[in-house]
């Protein structure tokens, strides 16, 4: 991951795997202000077809105003 920890992280699982399920994952996470950062796939045993994706995103925090005194 890359964020350098003044942030926040969200994990969304996605089943079915499809274009359209991974496609509207991506799409409402980005309008919320999310960026995407990593996909991991699940397969099951036997099975080259994944069961379920986890998709990664990271947002970072609003810049803190300095002190003054």
């Amino acid at each position: 991951m890359t964020s350098g920890g003044d942030g926040s992280f969200r994990v969304v699982e996605v089943s079915p795997v499809a274009e359209e399920t991974l496609e509207q994952a991506l799409n409402d996470r980005a309008a919320e202000g999310w960026s995407f950062e990593s996909i991991h796939f699940v397969t099951r045993e036997g099975s080259h077809r994944p069961a379920m994706a986890y998709l990664f995103f990271v947002r970072q925090a609003p810049a803190r105003k300095g002190r003054r005194t």
